[in-house]
């Protein structure tokens, strides 16, 4: 692939490594929102609890906040590509598990929870793995965030094309249909990264516990990485929490079915896949951090307004903006971070960020289930808003200090 017929916009795709990379997790991550959304919907068909959805959203996330950090430090002193092949290979046995327990009749609330929970603990290793591979398959460090913009579309290129397939899967055949697709579907980044041949960083020396603190002691000491973790606490803690409140939203709210479901979910696929376009046009710095502070107002503005909504266009329309924000602030922290952050510390920040991602995914997802369980789905997402002003309140106050550290 000719520099000349690359455009500007996916300049990291030049590279032959980062091309195998990419398609990879491409088909790697749209089995894995089919599977999010069939899980989801097994779970509300069979129990109807909205407190279980969030249990089982809390379980699947959850140990990402408790390991993550420590699995960074210990993914940093191993050979990176082994360890990716070793993971996916057990995500793969996971979903494989799901779909025949489901098929045979065997899943219940206990087994639902208790994979969501193993399917969390492989995940702590597999994030940090796959974000901080990254920079071993581009050829330019200039073209990193890049790269990082395009792998945040592929992220949401799945959530936008993911729901409405397993909408589609749904009404066809069943939610072990979809697992077992997922399983199929880890065996495409295996086999790129088996073909790819990138520039593995060197293990960090050390025992796990002390390369675990110079990454903490980094990150607290360090102004503008405290605040950009903290602002993605907030908006992981109730933007992010939406995923756990859709089926009601569709089942109880609209009065709709499975592919009403993905069709909802696929609006917020949609809003973040845009998203993930305007990053990849972004190349200062200081413009990325004014885009996150406004994503964080967008994403307030549209979680009150899907908490208003009575009619299904107005929550997709609503659930549009509001995947744009959650993934310009995630994706766009992310770029921040990784673009100054010193290489031999990158592993460590990323793992954090990961943490801090889906940790508080996990409990917002837990909240916003029990406050749709006491209140109702619309007053939880109310709630969520109000609390994400808050936090666009005191980032809006700090922009420019902001600005001037990630300048130097």
């Amino acid at each position: 692939m000719s520099e000349r017929r690359v455009p500007e916009s996916i300049r990291a795709l030049r590279s032959a490594n980062f091309r195998l990379y990419f398609f990879g997790q491409a088909v790697s991550l749209l089995g894995s929102w089919i599977q999010q959304v069939a899980l989801v919907w097994l779970v509300y068909r069979l129990t109807g609890s909205a407190a279980l959805l969030g249990v089982t959203t809390f379980a699947s996330l959850a140990p990402q906040l408790l390991l993550g950090p420590l699995a960074g430090a210990w993914i940093d002193k191993q050979d990176k590509r082994r360890c990716l092949i070793v993971v996916q290979s057990l995500l793969a046995t996971q979903a494989l598990t799901l779909a025949v327990l489901t098929a045979l009749g065997w899943i219940g609330p206990t087994l639902i929870v208790a994979m969501s929970l193993l399917l969390g603990v492989l995940s702590s290793f597999d994030a940090p793995l796959r974000h901080s591979l990254i920079n071993a398959f581009v050829e330019s460090r200039e073209d990193l965030p890049n790269a990082l913009a395009l792998n945040s579309m592929l992220v949401n290129g799945g959530r936008f094309f993911g729901p409405p397939v397993a909408g589609l899967l749904l009404g066809l055949s069943s939610e072990a249909v979809c697992f077992g697709l997922n399983a199929l579907s880890f065996m495409a980044l295996i086999f790129a990264v088996l073909r790819a041949d990138g520039r593995m960083p060197e293990p960090v020396r050390g025992p796990v516990g002390r390369v675990f603190k110079e990454g903490a002691r980094y990150v607290w000491d360090t102004w503008y990485v405290r605040v950009l973790i903290g602002v993605v606490i907030g908006v992981n803690l109730t933007a992010s929490s939406y995923a756990t409140l859709l089926p009601i939203l569709a089942k109880d709210v609209f009065l709709g079915d499975a592919k009403t479901l993905g069709w909802l979910w696929g609006g917020a696929g949609g809003g973040a896949f845009l998203g993930t376009i305007v990053l990849t046009r972004v190349r200062s710095l200081a413009r990325l951090s004014q885009g996150v502070v406004a994503a964080v107002a967008i994403s307030a503005v549209a979680l009150v307004g899907i908490g208003a909504s009575h009619l299904p266009a107005l929550a997709f329309a609503g659930l549009v903006l509001l995947g744009f924000g959650i993934t310009v602030c995630n994706a766009g922290i992310n770029m921040l971070l990784q673009s100054s952050t010193p290489e031999t510390m990158r592993g460590r920040v990323v793992s954090f960020f990961m943490a801090t991602r889906f940790g508080f995914d996990a409990i917002g997802g837990l909240a916003a289930g029990l406050l749709a369980a006491w209140w109702g789905v619309q007053v939880a997402l109310w709630i969520e808003g109000v609390l994400l002003f808050v936090c666009l309140g005191f980032l809006f106050s700090h922009r420019g200090r902001l600005e001037s550290d990630l300048r130097h």
